[in-house]
């Protein structure tokens, strides 16, 4: 059987979250980088689902979440590496100051 590659994709080395490329289940998945970084693996504790997002990093409630290399929410929850990273435990860092 042929290798299906990664089960997530992230942009840069440094980001703390990769996006799902299909529906991935609780276990071992592969993390490939869309620049030179080498592909990690990374221990799923939840499903995630196609085009959501694994945490790759442990990031302490109030944290930056950072991908493309750049900020893009804040962790509303202490986050895990492997944990389902969504609204439960993030917010958009674009709109950290409208009501919740």
């Amino acid at each position: 059987m042929a290798e299906q590659g990664p089960s997530f994709l992230a942009h840069k080395s440094g980001d703390a979250v990769a996006v799902a490329v299909r529906d991935i289940k609780p276990g071992n998945a592969v993390v490939g980088y869309l620049d030179e970084t080498p592909s990690v693996d990374v221990e799923v504790r939840a499903d995630v689902p196609l085009g959501h997002k694994v945490a790759l990093t442990d990031t302490a409630s109030g944290a930056d979440v950072i991908e493309y290399g750049v900020r893009t929410a804040i962790a509303t929850a202490d986050i895990v590496k492997g944990d389902y990273v969504h609204t439960h435990n993030v917010r958009s860092a674009r709109w950290q100051n409208s009501v919740a």
